[in-house]
């Protein structure tokens, strides 16, 4: 079993990992909480979550917890 630590790191240390963390999950929450919003960034990272055969994305690609 491995055993992982929980690392926390100040955004001053500008990391490329949280960079680009930011990058990918701002547009989503922000589908996520106005839909109707125009997003260019999410109408591109759209096309790389995996869907179901119908083409659902919610629940395959994409997990939104309360």
């Amino acid at each position: 079993m491995l055993a992982l630590d929980l690392v926390m790191v100040d955004k001053k240390a500008n990391s490329a990992g949280l960079q680009f963390s930011d990058l990918v999950a701002r547009p989503i929450g922000r589908h996520v909480l106005q839909p109707d919003q125009p997003n260019r960034a999410w109408a591109i990272l759209q096309g790389k979550f995996r869907t179901s055969q119908r083409g659902s994305l919610v629940g395959w690609g994409l997990k939104v917890f309360p």
